[in-house]
């Protein structure tokens, strides 16, 4: 069997390919990655030559060549996605090109030649939610330049489904964490500006909570999808482990040994949506998903996977950090 991988240079996408050329020698893999701000060229290091891997460096909205990659798979997964919040305000179109009309044009290629899409979105798409967990059928309220991207793609997915039979389905997953992730997101930031010896800034109160979901855990429900979901549907991905943004950081502090005097409260994000929740009742249910790793293991696992591997991620953490991306510093 062939996967086409669209953005397998990123972290989620990244571990989906090595977890898949580790467990399977059946599967052989192309990668399509365009090296857009949250990739990592050494992400994939440890696979590059392996006899099941293919590596294209060209972007989705080339339709020349994306019809000459989908021709020739079975399976098409769309990890790729410009998906970091606070660069979508500062910079929303580059969202809408590769998070809508990139997808556009994956349709167009997976229309033409009968091919199946299975399409990794969010819970950001469902908006800020005070107390109930949204299921599939949840209505959307995105809030970001970001999750409105993705809540589009969901919506033009849908209606090639539903209008030219194109087989498709739609994962969405709540916040994932583990090796490989760009330093741009909140685990792997806290441990960087740990390392440079610099105050950890929180948005507003830091009591913004997030569902938190190890990497591995979300490739496998990836998986079962794809060999067991129902084209046309959307299936929610969460492990019910609701966390506040400063909980998770402190849990950091303390593991690499520092005080809470290093956190500093800065300006909080424009619309700024105080909790994602998700239901994944379905998935558990019709395909027999559950999540298998701890979050407190998992996390000490992930932070010594940083401290061990500064080689691999440095070169892309050499940005200046700033405290609130889309103001003054």
């Amino acid at each position: 069997m062939k996967f086409l991988i669209t953005g397998g240079l990123g972290f989620i996408g990244s571990n989906f390919i090595s977890h898949i050329l580790k467990e399977d020698p059946k599967i052989k893999i192309t990668n399509i990655d365009a090296k857009l701000p949250g990739h990592n060229l050494n992400n994939l290091k440890d696979v590059e030559h392996h006899k099941n891997y293919d590596f294209v460096n060209d972007n989705i909205n080339n339709k020349t060549i994306m019809e000459k990659l989908i021709k020739k798979t079975d399976i098409v997964f769309n990890f790729a996605a410009e998906s970091h919040v606070d660069r979508s305000i500062s910079n929303p179109k580059d969202f809408v090109n590769s998070n809508y009309l990139g997808v556009f044009n994956i349709l167009e290629s997976v229309k033409k030649y009968n091919k199946k899409l299975i399409h990794i979105s969010t819970d950001e798409v469902f908006g800020s939610l005070k107390n109930n967990s949204a299921n599939e059928n949840f209505p959307f309220n995105p809030s970001s330049p970001y999750a409105s991207t993705k809540a589009s793609a969901e919506l033009l997915i849908n209606s090639y489904h539903k209008t030219y039979d194109v087989d498709a389905i739609i994962t969405r997953c709540t916040n994932n964490f583990g090796p490989r992730q760009h330093y741009e997101k909140l685990i792997p930031r806290i441990i960087l500006f740990v390392l440079k010896n610099k105050k950890i800034p929180v948005y507003g109160s830091g009591k913004a909570i997030r569902d938190w979901l190890y990497v591995l855990d979300h490739c496998n429900a990836i998986l079962s999808v794809a060999y067991n979901g129902k084209s046309g549907e959307s299936y929610n991905i969460s492990d019910d482990n609701e966390i506040s943004n400063l909980t998770i950081i402190k849990k950091i502090l303390k593991i690499l040994g520092k005080s809470s005097d290093f956190i500093v409260h800065t300006e909080d994000r424009p619309g700024h949506d105080f909790r994602y929740s998700l239901d994944s009742t379905k998935i558990r249910k019709k395909l027999k998903w559950k999540s298998n790793y701890d979050f407190d293991s998992s996390l000490l696992y992930t932070i010594n996977w940083y401290l061990n591997n500064k080689e691999l991620w440095r070169p892309v953490s050499k940005a200046k950090l700033k405290y609130v991306p889309w103001g003054k510093n």
